[in-house]
């Protein structure tokens, strides 16, 4: 069976529902979260009520009888309560590897959003099933680059530029839908991580004189910044307005034309976080997320992917100090494997990933059950000629490493 992606945004009131001013993210019984007030995929009655402990029970059960033809793969952002039930974690880039490698395995339960789904199904073979627990786990990111909006960018662009041949190359972040990716593998593009998103830029530049970065903005900006690109090299395409809200000669004096995107959480992170911070913890260092904005990126001490930040940690000496700008349950991860270490989230409003958090236990068990049944649950499956497309984009990727 398969499930078409059901797509539920991101409310304001959904974004604070769990935000506090402590780092304890109790999971709470699906009936419970739901009354925050939030959209997300329905379950049959049974699942609403059960609490912690008794999903545990049920999901170590069905993980024992489906034995090795399931791998469970989890993104750095999920709640304790999901992570520790995946076989491989990690960030975007690394997932999209292990999905590119496992074989053996007959299903592949993704708990992180729909993007990474669909990535994970482009990259599959073909006798493997891609499952999201909760078709409701979108990517505000992502649905902010519509496919027709992008499409009419690239048409705009090629009737400034006389034509895309040599002249621009697409890159588009992993946090996008598989519609984007396959409008760059078709136009000699390709997609990007946070980790590699410099040997991308690198690539592309080889082969064209400028790149439409999609859809996030800071990175975009943060890795051109980085490389060396003047900021007035780098404009902004705003999809609301005709041609980007850019003259002409905008767009051909640009080296980077930015898609108007965002993170919603990382882009929380304030310079004044960062002055408090050091005030508060004197050689404290200061380390964030490339989806933060550049005065952020400058005031840190470093930057990096989700990849980069554990590792960093890990590596750290025991007694130093870190303040981190990114998802709080890495964060908090992060803190308590490495107890010998002061790590502390720089925003004091603690806002978990709202797509992300809504990958919860009850969805893990219900889609497991299906299996145990026969029965595929909420299979994410992408249709060619998106497939084909996207998968020359994300060959690209993993061709250019980083």
């Amino acid at each position: 069976m398969t499930t078409q992606k059901t797509v539920i945004p991101i409310t304001e009131l959904e974004q604070s529902a769990f935000c506090q001013t402590e780092g304890n993210l109790r999971t709470k019984t699906l009936e419970e979260e739901f009354r925050a007030g939030v959209r997300w995929q329905k379950v049959p009655a049974r699942y609403l009520k059960l609490s912690v402990a008794e999903l545990d029970r049920g999901i170590a059960e069905a993980r024992s009888a489906l034995g090795g033809t399931t791998i469970v793969l989890g993104h750095h952002y999920q709640r304790e309560d999901i992570i520790k039930y995946a076989d491989f974690r990690g960030d975007s880039y690394k997932l999209s590897k292990m999905a590119a490698q496992t074989r053996d395995a007959r299903v592949i339960v993704f708990c992180g959003v729909h993007f990474m789904a669909e990535t994970a199904d482009i990259l599959a073979g073909s006798g493997q099933t891609v499952i999201l627990p909760n078709m409701a786990a979108g990517c505000s990111m992502a649905d902010m680059a519509r496919t027709d909006d992008a499409e009419d960018c690239w048409a705009d662009l090629a009737s400034v530029l006389g034509g895309v041949a040599g002249e621009i190359i697409p890159v588009t972040y992993m946090n996008s839908t598989a519609a984007i990716k396959a409008l760059c593998g078709r136009n000699g593009g390709l997609v990007c991580t946070s980790s590699n998103a410099a040997e991308a830029f690198k690539w592309a530049f080889a082969r064209g004189k400028r790149i439409l970065f999609l859809p996030d903005q800071h990175l975009g900006r943060n890795t051109g910044f980085k490389m060396g690109i003047p900021l007035d090299e780098m404009v902004l395409w705003s999809p609301f307005r005709p041609m980007g809200g850019l003259a002409p000669d905008q767009i051909r004096k640009a080296k980077v034309i930015l898609w108007q995107g965002h993170c919603s959480v990382h882009t929380r992170f304030t310079v004044e976080q960062i002055r408090m911070a050091r005030e508060q913890y004197p050689g404290v260092k200061v380390l964030v997320h490339p989806e933060c904005t550049l005065d952020v990126i400058k005031a840190a001490d470093l930057n990096g992917s989700t990849e980069f930040i554990a590792k960093t940690i890990g590596a750290a000496p025991p007694g130093s100090i870190w303040a981190i700008g990114t998802e709080i349950n890495l964060v908090n991860r992060l803190a308590h494997e490495y107890p010998d270490r002061k790590i502390f989230c720089l925003d004091p409003i603690v806002c978990p990933c709202a797509t992300m958090y809504r990958i919860h236990p009850a969805y893990l068990l219900w889609v497991l059950e299906g299996l145990m049944t026969g029965l595929v649950i909420n299979r994410v499956h992408v249709s060619e000629p998106t497939r084909g497309q996207a998968l020359l984009a994300l060959e690209r990727m993993l061709e250019v490493g980083g």
